[in-house]
């Protein structure tokens, strides 16, 4: 008996048409999980369709591994099936299937690329001095996170606790007060990196897999008595969330725009040939209400900086390595990508549920979506990542 066959019908307006096909990893009903394809509000079978145990696992951290003739390959194969008839059992609508984190991450860093942001920041925390220090312009700064807290979205973010600054200058400790979002867009790296060789500005297509949402979220009240003079710690440990789809590079042929001017000019290592920005908005939505459009456009460390900025000194980098934009934000105040700057440091609340906020309550979720131009004249999807809050743990 043959197969039944269907051709998954995808809408006109649809964010996932066969020019996206993002991936992600998925289990059907009763089964294990595998790598899949979005197509419509379906998800491809790969280990289905293609018949290749490469794909028969619960990541894609093999299939990265493999590189980029690989990756161009398989995304040809699947633009193909997207138009012909499928087998029935390799389509599963998506509402119907469980997702998991779709890599395994091993390193995890996040920059602070977004010129709007560190202004902001800047101009809150140091309002007599210049917002950007002397080294924001020369480099793009990042610092390493912690990759075994990066989860998938929909997973429930646990208020933290740590230590907190009193009125009286020395610290108690509990729950976050000032529980934030960092909408961010993260980069997944595909072929790793000898250790000792830095990846040069136009060897980012070579190295980097895709695009993803990611929501780093961050305790002001507990990162503001920690982070000097070393940095993020607790505040930003506890909770990254990752959206369940990855969007080939490919995907975004048609949203590559010009760099901001950068001035000064960067030191020779930053820059390249052929880099390039991205046209993506981002929409946050708290508790189902969006309060913030952030442009990914306006970034002004590219991608392709951050990767060669993050090996300059022979740092190496692996299949599934993350890393992130840091918040994105733009010059507008319905543009800032965190909710510190967007009630400008508590300042100016914004209405939430019949209330006046600032920070997170417990029970509060957040979405964040965002589409590209797409290579077919229509906007494409990169899914989403969304988190609620849930209370402090006791104990």
């Amino acid at each position: 008996m043959s197969a039944r066959l269907l051709r998954v019908e995808v809408a006109p307006d649809s964010l996932f048409g066969p020019e996206n096909l993002p991936y992600g990893v998925f289990a059907p009903p009763g089964g294990p999980f595998r790598v899949g394809a979005r197509l419509g509000d379906t998800v491809l079978d790969l280990v289905a369709l293609l018949g290749d145990p490469i794909f028969a696992r619960p990541d894609l951290n093999a299939f990265l591994a493999a590189g980029p003739d690989r990756w161009r390959s398989v995304r040809a194969r699947l633009r193909e099936l997207a138009e012909a008839e499928l087998p029935i059992d390799a389509v599963h609508p998506v509402n119907a299937v469980e997702l998991a984190l779709p890599v395994r991450i091993g390193d995890y860093v996040d920059f602070y690329a977004s010129i709007d942001h560190a202004t902001n920041l800047g101009r809150l925390f140091r309002p007599d001095s210049e917002p950007l220090l002397p080294n924001w312009r020369h480099l793009p700064v990042g610092y390493h996170g912690r990759a075994g807290t990066v989860v998938v979205s929909g997973t429930p973010v646990i208020r933290p606790r740590g230590q907190r600054r009193t009125d009286s200058g020395t610290p108690d400790f509990g729950p976050s007060r000032r529980l934030d979002i960092e909408a961010e867009l993260g980069f997944v790296v595909g072929a790793g990196s000898p250790l000792g060789v830095p990846v040069g500005v136009d060897e980012f297509a070579e190295h980097v897999f895709g695009v993803a949402l990611v929501n780093d979220w961050s305790a002001r009240d507990i990162q503001a008595w920690e982070y000097q003079p070393l940095g993020p710690f607790l505040g930003k440990s506890f909770s990254t969330s990752l959206s369940a789809w990855i969007t080939p590079l490919d995907a975004l042929a048609a949203a590559r725009v010009p760099l901001p001017p950068q001035t000064p000019e960067p030191l020779p290592y930053l820059r390249g040939a052929d880099d390039y920005g991205l046209d993506i908005e981002l929409a946050v939505a708290w508790n189902g209400r969006v309060v913030t459009r952030p442009p990914y456009a306006r970034m002004y460390w590219s991608p392709a900086q951050m990767l060669a900025h993050l090996t300059a000194n022979g740092a190496s980098v692996r299949p599934g390595d993350l890393f992130a934009s840091g918040t994105i934000s733009g010059p507008e105040p319905d543009q800032r990508g965190s909710f510190i700057e967007l009630s400008w440091g508590g300042t100016q609340p914004i209405s939430i549920d019949g209330s006046e906020r600032s920070f997170l309550a417990d029970g509060d979720e957040v979405t964040i979506t965002a589409t590209a131009p797409g290579t077919a004249g229509r906007a494409i999807g990169l899914g989403e990542v969304r988190g609620r809050i849930i209370p402090a743990r006791t104990t």
